[in-house]
């Protein structure tokens, strides 16, 4: 009898998965198999309410009790952070894994990767769209009719109030900027400093996806608008900083899009019928089409569920919840995979498994096929797309005015920066003010890219452009700072540095810290008490930030400048450091 129930046990184990494949995925010719059995399951204690996050072999998932809780791609839990309130569905996650969350009222939370919270503003209404990172990790914020941006350690950067709701998400440009479709029907297309160009379009669109036409500027800036009619429109940037609207350049769709996804001038849509068309940015003319799960399933409602793309050099990629589609970029489907009891669209990581979060309060990973991204193996996220050029900024707007190093000048410049960094309306000015701080706090370096001349500006003129560079808080002056930490003689300059560095917070490459090693090693900030004891500070700064392994690196630094060999005012801030980092 007892050797019956181990055969029936043994035959239950080996069938029941096969058959729950079969259930959940389509046999379909020629087609690899889905692998629709999850590779591993874990019970969550709630319900996902919006699209996992997926980065650097580890998923995080929001759920609906208000905790945010993250996992390794191969299950393993990480940890568990409780927000004390419900939060809304959307989770940003930055190249450094720092994530990004917000309360239904409207409380914003930023947690670094080990679960760790950084720290928390007040919109006072929650978030109507993820948050966006900039390629610098500046983040772009919308609620209600407002968009704000933040550096990454939490300074205002600029606000804008916007004219309506929005109606249409915000999504990335191929410009480090951002665009979006407001509720009366304007089309807002922001550069990373806030600049606004608009344009009103006839209807509110389905779909808006932007155009990487080539590597040259002229050719960045265009978006093609496809309306619920099947029609589609082109926006263009003009030299004069108008937005041209173009009709009938692409022929029609047969419907609706729900979705689309763009890269190196190829738009791919999945339509509202279920089927999935590859266009050719420059003309319009269809590529290919194919079936997605959608129309394989034959479920009229599906046609209305929220979809997600992808377009990598995989392939191109389906995601809703009622399932999976994969692609090859020549149009053959690679699998299908349908989903039930989804609580929300499933992520599609980077390894080739989909993380599906079911309205039974299980996450469920599926491994869909065993192609992997061709991306350099990183404990963080993908690198930035471009840069703002603020390590490199233009010369000058003022940069002829032969006494804007005159003392009376310089307290007045640094008096306006200062003003406007304070306030938050830093903006469309970010650029000049960058450049000006630079050369004035590295006049003794020559700062590259702007004025050779090296005028006699006084120590505290070039303490305080530090610092409010530190508020700015762009990851690109990291190496300008890290140069001048390492370069610079005074004591006063060098500290300074170290703290503007700590104060911006993020250094995912591991610039600065690098640097901190080699002025230690050499010694070159000799035993000057206030430059160790900033060095020790910002390198806790970075690692709370950023974590592991960068952590790894700064705790080698930390545990350095606890020798006996160095100042006790030192020792204690390494110590203190430390104890922050491991508790």
């Amino acid at each position: 009898m007892i050797r019956r129930c181990r055969c029936l046990v043994f035959f239950l184990a080996a069938v029941l998965p096969l058959l729950y494949a079969q259930e959940t995925a389509g046999e379909i010719p020629g087609e690899t198999s889905s692998y629709a059995t999850p590779i591993w399951r874990e019970a969550l204690e709630g319900m996902v309410t919006g699209l996992p996050s997926v980065q650097a072999e580890t998923v995080a998932v929001v759920l609906d009790g208000g905790n945010l809780k993250t996992y390794t791609y191969g299950g393993n839990f990480l940890w568990d952070y409780f927000a004390g309130g419900k939060l809304a569905p959307y989770i940003t996650r930055s190249r450094e894994g720092i994530n990004y969350i917000c309360g239904t009222n409207g409380i914003f939370i930023v947690i670094n990767r080990t679960g760790r919270e950084l720290w928390r503003i007040d919109l006072g209404t929650p978030l109507s769209a993820p948050v966006l990172v900039g390629w610098d990790g500046r983040l772009f914020i919308p609620f209600g009719e407002r968009l704000i941006c933040y550096t990454a350690s939490g300074y205002p950067l600029w606000r804008k109030k916007l004219p309506a709701l929005i109606a249409l998400a915000p999504r990335a440009d191929n410009r480090g900027g951002l665009m979006m479709v407001l509720e009366n029907g304007e089309f807002l297309s922001i550069n990373p400093f806030g600049k606004t160009r608009s344009r009103m379009l006839p209807d509110i669109p389905a779909v808006i996806i932007p155009l990487d036409k080539g590597k040259k500027p002229e050719d960045q800036g265009t978006t093609l608008v496809f309306y619920t009619t099947g029609t589609v429109d082109m926006i263009s940037p003009e030299p004069n900083g108008n937005l041209t609207l173009t009709s009938g350049i692409f022929p029609g769709l047969s419907a609706s899009p729900l979705a689309a996804v763009s890269r190196n001038n190829l738009v791919a849509l999945t339509l509202r019928d279920g089927r999935v068309l590859l266009l050719s940015g420059s003309d319009g003319r269809i590529l290919w089409t194919g079936e997605s799960h959608i129309k394989a399933g034959g479920k009229p409602e599906a046609a209305d569920e929220e979809v997600l793309m992808l377009f990598d050099e995989r392939g191109i990629y389906v995601l809703s919840r009622s399932g999976a589609s994969g692609f090859t970029e020549d149009g053959r489907r690679l699998w299908i995979l349908e989903l039930k009891g989804a609580a929300a669209i499933p992520a599609f990581s980077d390894e080739g498994i989909l993380f599906a979060g079911g309205e039974d309060w299980i996450l469920y990973a599926y491994r869909t096929e065993d192609r992997t991204r061709s991306l350099p193996r990183s404990p963080y996220g993908p690198s930035p797309e471009g840069s703002y050029g603020l390590g490199r900024p233009p010369s000058l707007s003022w940069a002829d005015y032969a006494f804007r190093f005159a003392g009376g000048d310089i307290d007045t410049q640094l008096g306006r920066i200062g003003r406007d960094i304070f306030a938050g309306r830093l903006g469309e000015n970010e650029e000049d003010y960058t450049a000006y701080l630079m050369e004035l706090s590295g006049s003794f370096i020559r700062t590259p890219g702007v004025s050779p001349v090296r005028p006699p500006v006084h120590i505290y003129h070039r303490i305080e452009g530090i610092r409010l560079l530190g508020y700015i808080g762009s990851r690109e002056t990291i190496p300008f700072l890290s140069t001048l930490l390492y370069y610079e003689q005074e004591p006063l300059v060098k500290t300074a540095a170290a703290e503007a560095i700590g104060r911006i917070g993020l250094d995912p490459d591991g610039i600065a810290l690098e640097m901190f090693s080699t002025i230690l090693t050499f010694n070159t900030a000799g035993k000057d008490e206030r430059v160790l004891t900033a060095i020790a500070a910002a390198t806790g700064a970075l690692c709370r930030f950023s974590g592991p392994p960068l952590s790894n690196a700064g705790i080698k630094i930390l545990s350095t400048l606890t020798g006996s060999g160095y100042p006790p005012k030192v020792r204690n801030q390494a110590k203190k450091e430390i104890r922050a980092l491991i508790r």
